[in-house]
């Protein structure tokens, strides 16, 4: 770490306030990591399908990795609002948060992008406008994903909450924008965190009047829409008062960026608890066919256009790999799954469709329900883990053929990141069923980074070419298998989804259930 520091003259820090935890991490001029912080962050679920976080530990979690960071610099003696060009800030997408503009106090808990308490919410207003009916202004569907729905059950639920935004006291924002008014009293978004809301126009960039009026979300309350990559405002107390928080990006665009996906047909996806891919699509907002989210993945400066992409995301991933473990207890840890899935070649004709709560992208089916097929007294502990884990590669195939259906142009390799990307054998799996190369980066911080790079961009620690002149270690795969096997196993595959979109009844837990014991 002293030998970095020595070698560079500026530094770049990055907030990554994620659903799980939040962190703080300081990059070189090389896109190397400095020094790192991060903290856990406590969900509430007050409810079945309730998700919420306290906005304000978000903030003292941010404002403590802060302070180790800059603990971490002086012991090495150097001054960390020198030497901290810029901040760049990433986070968990859609989330809301209602606050009052004069005290600082939120209304309510932040409402977390996996809740679904505004399903009723959007069933009606499916009925009224149509399930795409604001695609072609917003590139998504309606749904209790997007922040628009939030607000509204907000302001229906929480007491006087209409008083305060006739007295002008309210102000809306998704993680982003909560934290950079934290800690620079400024109102503002990003476009990548607007284009989430259900109430900006892809093509303007601007909140939308049309769709404020049709979800009854009063603009006032509404966050300034800047570009990804400019100096918003300077940190206001702390330990880093006076320096510039300089760039903001959605997590997932933020991967994507962070990979270094800068050109039409670059795509990326990021193996967590879930999967998300994000297809570059250039100036062009394309509008899908095939399930697909639209959304902007940058915006380089206040003058440079936006650049769209493309978003499937798969809801279960590395989660499965818990949910086999912890419920079915077939292994004691990753390494254990690893290894039983490793030791055969192939899953012995059994697929594994994790619809566990439903079916994302292109299927968007909420009553799917999970389906092992194939199973025979030949099936062992390691045919079920393997096709588990061939489970992901066979989503994400998915996503990538609707990508494939709504554009022009091939896609012929894809970068990987997330935990699991440190799977050589899923690496290998996924470019066997894609039929493509997998490149799987070896930097482990790629959304962080991301967002450093918007930082350091404004502030003129990085350019572009900078950036792709960076050399960071990949490991690559190539298909392995001939078309046609590829071909079958991805036909058995969408037979086993078949199954699992016409389940039993659903089971409810209360006596009087069918499934319940006479």
């Amino acid at each position: 770490q002293h030998s970095k520091l020595l070698m560079a003259n500026s530094l770049v820090g990055a907030i990554d306030q994620g659903t799980t935890s939040s962190r703080f991490i300081v990059f070189d001029s090389k896109g190397q990591v400095v020094c790192k912080s991060q903290k856990p962050i406590k969900i509430i679920t007050p409810k079945p399908g309730w998700v919420e976080q306290d906005p304000k530990e978000m903030v003292s979690n941010v404002l403590d990795c802060i302070a180790d960071c800059c603990d971490q610099l002086l012991f090495l003696k150097y001054n960390p609002t020198k030497l901290i060009k810029g901040i760049g800030i990433t986070n968990q997408r859609e989330t809301t948060i209602l606050w009052n503009k004069h005290t600082g106090e939120p209304y309510y808990n932040a409402i977390v992008w996996s809740d679904t308490r505004t399903s009723s919410i959007a069933e009606e207003y499916t009925k009224k406008y149509g399930k795409d009916g604001f695609v072609k202004l917003t590139g998504l569907p309606i749904s209790s994903y997007f922040s628009a729905l939030k607000i509204r059950w907000l302001l229906d639920r929480v007491p006087k909450l209409s008083q305060e935004i006739a007295a002008g006291n309210c102000l809306f924002g998704t993680v982003d924008s909560w934290l950079i008014w934290k800690l620079t009293k400024v109102h503002v978004t990003d476009v990548t965190n607007a284009s989430r809301t259900l109430l900006m126009n892809l093509r303007t960039l601007k909140w939308e009047e049309s769709l404020c009026k049709a979800f009854d979300v009063p603009m006032s309350i509404l966050p300034e829409i800047r570009s990804s990559s400019e100096i918003y405002g300077e940190i206001s107390e702390g330990h880093l008062k006076g320096v510039p928080i300089s760039g903001c990006l959605g997590d997932q665009q933020a991967s994507l960026f962070g990979q270094r996906c800068f050109r039409l047909g670059n795509v990326k996806n990021t193996y967590g608890t879930g999967c998300f891919i994000l297809l570059n699509t250039g100036q062009t907002p394309v509008l899908s066919s095939n399930g697909l989210l639209t959304t902007v993945a940058y915006k380089l400066s206040p003058e440079q256009p936006p650049i769209y992409a493309l978003e499937g995301s798969v809801a279960v991933a590395g989660s499965l790999i818990d949910w086999l473990s912890n419920k079915l207890k077939l292994f004691e840890s990753v390494k254990d799954f690893d290894k039983l899935a490793s030791s055969i070649k192939e899953t012995g004709g059994v697929y594994f469709v994790p619809a566990f709560s439903g079916l994302m992208a292109p299927y968007w089916k909420e009553n799917a329900r999970g389906v092992i097929i194939g199973i025979t007294q030949y099936t062992t502990n390691e045919h079920i883990c393997l096709a588990a884990l061939e489970s992901i590669p066979f989503q994400t195939e998915e996503i990538l053929d609707a990508m494939r259906k709504d554009v022009d142009f091939e896609i012929e390799r894809m970068m990987i990141d997330g935990g699991l990307a440190n799977s050589p054998l899923l690496g290998q799996l996924q470019s066997d069923i894609s039929g493509i190369k997998v490149v799987s980066s070896q930097l482990k911080e790629s959304t962080a980074l991301g967002a450093a790079f918007v930082a350091g961009l404004s502030t003129k620690v990085y350019s572009i070419k900078a950036i792709e002149e960076l050399e960071f270690k990949e490991k690559e795969f190539e298909p392995k298998i001939e078309k046609g096997p590829r071909l079958r196993r991805l036909e058995n595959w969408r037979k086993a989804v078949h199954k699992s979109l016409d389940p039993p009844e659903a089971y409810s837990p209360d006596s009087n259930s069918s499934h319940s014991r006479l």
